[in-house]
C-alpha cells in the first residue's frame, strides 16, 4: 500500500489556480501532479499514469511546485551526472596521466593495459569500452595508421613494379 498524500489546502489551491490560468503543457502536469493525489487520493504511479510521466517524474514535479510555491529555487542536485562512477574525473587523470605520457612521446597506448591498470587500481572487472569511454573524456582519440604514406608517389611505384622483374 502506498503513502497516503499530505493534504495542504494552501498548496492545493494554488495548483488549481495554475492548472486554469497556465497555457504551458509542463506547468498544468506540475499542478496536476499535486491535484490529483489531493483530491482523488491517487499515489505516484497512478498520478503518472494519469498525466503520461512515471512516478519518478510525479514526484520531481510536486517537489519543483512546492518549492515554487515557497518562493524557493528547485533543487536539481540530483538530476544528472554520473552516478556510478569508480573514480573521480581527477582520480581518472592522474591515473590515465602516464599512459598518455608515454603515448605523446611515440609509444602505443594499449587499452588491455590500461584496462588491467584501471582492474586493479578499481578493484572491478570492466569491459573494454569503459576504457574506451574514460580515455574519450579525457581527450584520447583513437588514431590508426594511413593507408598509404603522404609522400609515396603512385607513379613511381607504377614503374618500379614494371621494370622490378627486368633487373
Amino acid at each position: 500500500m502506498s503513502r497516503r498524500p499530505r493534504n495542504m489546502p494552501e498548496l492545493t489551491e494554488a495548483a488549481s489556480v495554475k492548472a486554469v490560468e497556465t497555457k504551458d503543457a509542463q506547468e498544468l502536469r506540475k499542478a496536476q501532479s499535486i491535484l490529483l493525489p489531493a483530491m482523488f487520493g491517487l499515489d505516484l504511479v497512478t498520478t503518472g499514469r494519469v498525466i503520461g510521466r512515471s512516478r519518478a517524474s510525479v514526484a520531481r514535479l510536486q517537489n519543483e511546485f512546492k518549492a515554487e510555491f515557497e518562493g524557493k529555487k528547485p533543487s536539481r542536485n540530483s538530476w544528472g551526472g554520473r552516478r556510478k562512477e569508480y573514480m573521480t574525473p581527477a582520480q581518472e587523470a592522474s591515473f590515465l596521466e602516464p599512459f598518455l605520457a608515454q603515448a605523446r612521446s611515440g609509444g602505443m597506448l594499449i587499452v588491455s593495459t590500461v584496462q588491467a591498470a584501471y582492474e586493479k587500481e578499481t578493484g572491478h572487472a570492466v569491459a573494454p569500452s569503459t576504457i574506451y569511454r574514460l580515455l574519450a573524456r579525457h581527450g584520447w582519440r583513437k588514431i590508426m595508421p594511413a593507408r598509404r604514406h603522404p609522400k609515396s608517389d603512385p607513379a613511381a611505384q607504377e614503374e618500379w613494379k614494371k621494370n622490378y622483374h627486368s633487373i
